[in-house]
């Protein structure tokens, strides 16, 4: 049966009279939005494109859709108005709005005319957008540079490049992001598009600014980088479509398209014979791929964050990239012809910010950074050795280019200005990647020495920051490290086995220099008590069953044969138990403690921590030391991995072990271990996309990675909504929480926001004293939704509640078409309420409003410690679409 990515409704409206109908202005923008994504010539789902009118026309599997003239007759209006099956696309996907309906059946009834021009053109190639005019004083952003082998220099500003103080080429769409000369200097790769429409490179001649070739049908998306290979034959070319495409440069012919990146490709390099091509991406990796088969040769994993650029060294040995976790990354390369793992040398943090931007002298033996952080810093290569640094740049330098002889650089920034800095001398004495040497630098900007495999059971002297690839190679061995540490440093510890697929089920501890353990807190038990139902595996945050319940309060911590929880939730009723933290999937541990499986009637105590050779409290109750010890990371993110931190309680040595947890070993049971500074970070995941209904709101949710062990507040602001929508701002995710959650509500006559239109989110927090904001991506697009069967309201714009007390409210449903029940969920069902504040007594059917009636009043209780504050709430049906009602404002106040 015929099937079109198009959105429809029940409901035809009665429209004002409409002019003749335009293909390319009315019909195709809707289109373009609601049906190209999944029929276009690369996904031709049910045998349709619709990407040009003369595929549209022809039709898919069950023959043309449209019968001009006569809207009635065309088998695509009985799937507009719902009468004929399968409804595509499902229910829950965005919706055409009744006046986008009328106007297609009104094309259709004018005889369904084509375009002008050939009726095999991609409505994918074009987009009709106001025309903005920029503020008369506005900046010119330099969005690119490039310094030709003879000195030529080139720069880039919206749409054109400019050359000697003339335009070389111009009318390329939207912004310029890369400029890149051959090998020889006689020709000029460009790097533009529009975002979320085309990608366009070109490649004209220097100095004439003829035009060799333009590239415009690889991508659907902005490109980042154009590279050209070093024979100058081969183009290369990545953007946000997360595509790669090589093309030939005489001919334009498309040579292979790579896939296999999650994320933006943001920069491209070859290697110095044209071999191997590198590329960068915000799937957080860097991968290297074989030019002439197309084969990926590795996958270079280790940053934690989006990976903004990428550089051969020009001798061929090595590769560096950088981005936002701002590190600087070298690997040895060795990957050249068939798939190998290359080597990380150096992993060193650079900057305070981001690194958005890396250049490399043509000798390479300097390499120049740019960060967020407004300082530009010079390096060393191979040793990456800082030599130099520029401060209170005036504004972000977006791009770098060295001078032909690597004697200067120039940074060119989003305010139209230039700046040259020359650079000096470098020591002979850059201790490079060799093996026999290891470069140790103060934890701020550390650099990773690489340690040797180690054989058998051993002992080895090591300086920290280190990483270590080593091997468990009998069963029972112990592989271990003796290090310095002053008094107060901290230190993280963490292995790489499971994730990389070794047989090691790793166990690591750090001991004194004598080989004892080393005590990092003490519990003293408060209570006595016991797992009551099932006992607990060693994954799950709820349902902890524990008797005499009511006399613990949340937030305690909850001591388990050795397992340190802490309580989130209390039971909700007779079959329920407490939830711990984190509130929802597998549950955290705390002090570096291991979660382990329980059986029924395994005795717990509610805990407080003491000071390391504290006698604690005389009340009958065990204390319990816990060691600087781990087995599975406390988050459980990294499988059977373990991870420790360690704070050195006093000048000396350490030793640091690693075993299997099992007593097991040989081969294959290999290891990474990284010893590196304390860095406490988070990274924030915003729901993308939002469709709320007039006069009805949906949810979002942001989530944070929470990065060793920070656990401060955040607080994300919201800027730039469209016209006619509203958004619970600010959304804070409270301190030792990992999510918070608010609504965009659209008002009952709110206009479709404009293509394009995209909020703004700043997270802000407190990290070692100091503020830090991060921009975040998220709610990239809000659309109006199709008419809500159901809108939920609560009865009061405010609500005051103090510590220790239960109110009661009342939420309303006003329905148009739902009449069965509306629930609002059990523990989950007071959606962004502050921690410690809850929907109470709900019953084993949580709360809900029954079919026949439009209100009902609930409970909600705060806990008696929740601190003073207001939090924006509200509630979410699990019927009807998901429908959310305006957020409400909570008060607690003593």
């Amino acid at each position: 049966m015929f099937r079109i990515f198009l959105v429809f409704t029940t409901l035809i409206l009665a429209v004002a009279p409409l002019p003749a109908v335009d293909f390319h202005a009315d019909v195709a923008p809707v289109l373009r939005e609601y049906c190209a994504g999944c029929h276009n010539d690369d996904d031709w789902e049910g045998d349709l494109s619709v990407e040009t009118f003369k595929s549209l026309m022809e039709g898919g599997e069950s023959g043309a859709p449209i019968e001009p003239g006569d809207a009635d007759a065309s088998m695509l209006v009985p799937l507009l108005l719902r009468s004929a099956k399968p409804h595509m696309p499902p229910r829950k996907e965005p919706q055409l709005s009744p006046e986008q309906i009328a106007v297609i059946r009104k094309w259709i009834d004018e005889g369904a005319k084509g375009p002008a021009e050939a009726d095999d053109v991609s409505i994918l190639s074009n987009l009709v957008t106001p025309e903005i005019e920029p503020a008369a004083d506005a900046p010119s952003p330099i969005t690119a540079i490039a310094i030709a082998p003879d000195g030529g220099q080139v720069m880039a500003r919206f749409g054109e490049v400019i050359y000697a103080g003339r335009v070389l080429t111009s009318g390329l769409p939207g912004k310029v992001n890369a400029l890149e000369f051959s090998a020889d200097g006689k020709r000029l790769a460009i790097a533009s598009g529009v975002t979320g429409l085309k990608g366009i490179a070109r490649v004209v001649e220097v100095p004439s600014g003829e035009t060799v070739n333009e590239f415009g049908s690889g991508h659907r998306d902005a490109l980042y980088d154009a590279a050209i290979s070093p024979d100058g034959k081969i183009l290369a070319t990545g953007g946000y479509d997360r595509l790669i495409q090589l093309w030939d440069i005489a001919s334009g012919e498309r040579l292979k398209q790579l896939t296999a990146h999650n994320g933006a490709v943001y920069d491209l390099a070859f290697s110095p014979d044209g071999s191997v091509l590198a590329s960068a991406s915000g799937d957080e990796s860097v991968k290297l791929w074989n030019v002439a088969s197309g084969e990926r040769l590795d996958t270079l994993g280790q940053p934690e964050g989006e990976v903004f650029n990428v550089h051969f060294t020009p001798d061929g040995k090595s590769l560096i990239a950088a981005g936002a976790d701002r590190r600087l990354y070298l690997w040895e390369w060795v990957s050249r012809d068939k798939p190998t793992i290359n080597p990380l040398k150096i992993s060193r943090f650079a900057h305070e910010d981001e690194i958005v931007r890396l250049a490399i002298a043509g000798e390479g033996k300097v390499l120049v950074s740019s960060s967020a952080d407004g300082v530009l810093r010079t390096w060393s290569v191979p040793g990456l050795q800082m030599l130099e640094q520029h401060s209170g740049q005036p504004d972000l330098a977006a791009a770098l280019a060295f001078a032909a002889d690597g004697s200067s650089f120039v940074a060119a920034r989003m305010d139209g200005s230039l700046g040259t800095y020359k650079v000096g001398p470098v020591a002979a004495t850059d201790p490079g990647t060799g093996s026999d040497r290891e470069v140790h630098e103060p934890a701020s900007t550390a650099d990773m020495s690489q340690v040797a495999e180690l054989e058998g059971d051993a002992e080895m002297r090591v300086q920290l920051p280190v990483k270590v690839t080593g091997s468990i190679g009998d069963p029972g061995d112990v592989d271990r490290f003796r290090f310095a540490a002053k008094a107060g440093e901290q230190w993280v510890m963490e292995v790489d086995a499971a994730r990389s697929q070794s047989k090691l089920d790793s166990k690591i501890a750090v001991l004194d220099a004598s080989g004892a353990p080393i005590e990092r807190v003490k519990m003293q038990a408060l209570r006595e008590s016991w797992l009551t139902f099932r006992g607990r595996d060693s994954t799950s945050s709820g349902d902890f069953r524990v008797h005499n319940w009511r006399l613990m309060e949340l937030n305690e911590m909850l001591y388990v044969n050795g397992e340190v929880v802490k309580l989130w939730l209390y039971p909700r009723g007779p079959d329920s138990g407490f939830i711990v933290y984190p509130g929802t999937g597998k549950r955290k541990t705390y002090f570096d403690t291991t979660p382990v499986a329980h059986p029924l009637g395994q005795p717990c105590y509610t805990v407080v921590p003491l000071e390391p050779g504290a006698s604690g409290l005389q009340n009958g109750l065990p204390v319990f030391p816990i060691y600087y010890e781990n087995d599975d990371e406390s988050n459980q993110r990294w499988g059977s991995d373990s991870k420790l931190t360690f704070t050195a309680p006093a000048d000396g040595d350490y030793v640091l072990e690693i075993s299997d947890v099992r007593g097991f070993g040989g081969e294959g049971f290999d290891y990474t271990l990284t010893a590196r500074p304390l860095a406490p970070e988070f990274k924030i995941d915003v729901t993308k996309s939002v469709s709320p209904s007039p006069g009805s709101g949906k949810e979002f949710v942001v989530n944070v990675t929470r990065i060793d062990d920070f656990e401060g507040e955040i607080r994300i602001d919201i800027a730039d909504v469209p016209p006619g929508f509203s958004v619970t701002n600010p959304i804070v995710i409270e301190a030792g929480q990992i999510s918070a959650r608010g609504v965009v509500f659209a008002q009952v006559d709110a206009p479709p926001p404009p293509a394009g239109s995209c909020p703004t989110l700043t997270a802000t927090a407190t990290i070692a004293g100091s503020e830090v904001k991060r921009a975040v991506g998220g709610l990239e697009e809000i659309k109006l939704g199709e008419k809500a069967k159901l809108r939920v309201e609560l009865a009061e714009p405010e609500i005051n509640i103090r510590p220790g007390e239960t109110v009661v409210t009342s939420v309303r449903v006003i329905r148009d078409g739902h009449t069965g029940q509306v629930r609002f969920g059990n523990e989950d069902s007071g959606r962004n309420l502050p921690h410690g504040v809850f929907v109470d007594n709900i019953g084993l059917s949580g709360l809900l409003v029954p079919a026949g009636k439009d209100e009902r009043e609930f409970m909600i209780t705060a806990a008696p410690w929740v601190p003073e504050g207001s939090r924006q709430f509200h509630l979410l049906s699990k019927d009807a679409g998901g429908q959310a009602c305006r957020p409400v404002t909570i008060h607690v106040r003593k």
